[in-house]
């Protein structure tokens, strides 16, 4: 089609705006995409498929391999889950209320990022193993915390809680009181006015936090093979399965077992993805 052509039938590539080279920028973005996504995926899929399917899936679904998943997409979607209440919630405490310390604790939610992953998993693992602070404290109740599948939850959920509030924490800031005050005066009582205005004004913001932790702790590496005991069966994540294969030099079965964590994460973002979108939906037909 044309130019003239599009123009005269109302379609336009992109809307007419002040920023000039439009076909440079969108070159640009294109090619960065395809360089640092598309293309490591690609060649992760050609590397997985230059192999017989009995290889493949003798690595890809092996019982240390489903073990692995197991652990992986179940600890990353508890942790994910206990974010989500714990972010909104901790979100709602720093917008709504002043109180001595604030500053500081807003600044403490960043912790995680800016803690090399190394450092984060030695740190927890030192308070979780059975002589550590809190591993001593959950000993005393027959709990051991470090060195088992609840030691990779817990470094999950700490590495996944900033997603959360860091997207609820601007929608609720925009979120203005007076929507609040107006439908207690119309007669809404205080849950009525959370589960009727509050939640399903954030609800997008915070199924995009959820998204952002659960894909985060799915490929979550470094934090978790300090407290996680990294004992095939029991408490290995996939990610490490992929590095134990790689230090064995066998491509083929790291590259299997890298595609099925690629499909499987791809299609809880699709779904998560599509939920998002009804949440905004029916936020807007509201």
């Amino acid at each position: 089609m044309s130019a003239t052509a599009a123009s005269a039938s109302g379609w336009r590539f992109h809307r007419p705006t002040a920023v000039p080279a439009f076909g440079t920028a969108f070159g640009i973005a294109v090619a960065g995409l395809s360089a640092i996504v598309l293309i490591p995926i690609i060649a992760l899929v050609l590397k997985g498929a230059d192999q017989t399917w009995a290889s493949f899936a003798a690595a890809a679904f092996s019982p240390r391999a489903l073990a692995a998943y197991r652990l992986s997409f179940g600890a990353a979607f508890l942790a994910a889950l206990v974010n989500l209440v714990m972010g909104v919630l901790i979100a709602w405490v720093l917008v709504r209320y002043r109180f001595p310390g604030r500053r500081l604790a807003d600044a403490l939610i960043d912790l995680p990022f800016a803690l090399p992953t190394a450092v984060a998993g030695v740190a927890l693992a030192t308070i979780c193993a059975p002589n550590g602070s809190v591993g001593q404290v959950a000993a005393a109740f027959g709990i051991q915390l470090a060195f088992t599948p609840v030691g990779v939850f817990i470094a999950l959920v700490f590495i996944g809680l900033p997603f959360v509030v860091r997207t609820v924490q601007p929608v609720l800031a925009d979120l203005e009181p007076e929507v609040e005050e107006a439908a207690a005066l119309l007669g809404a009582s205080r849950w009525r006015t959370v589960t009727r205005v509050v939640l399903p004004a954030i609800a997008p913001a915070a199924m995009t936090g959820f998204t952002l932790a659960f894909a985060r702790a799915v490929g979550e590496y470094g934090s978790v093979i300090f407290i996680a005991g990294n004992k095939p069966m029991i408490s290995e994540i996939a990610p490490l399965l992929i590095v134990v294969q790689l230090e064995q030099y066998a491509y083929g079965a790291a590259a299997a077992i890298a595609c099925v964590m690629l499909a499987a994460s791809l299609v809880l973002l699709v779904i998560s993805a599509a939920m998002q979108r009804r949440l905004e939906r029916e936020g807007a037909d509201r």
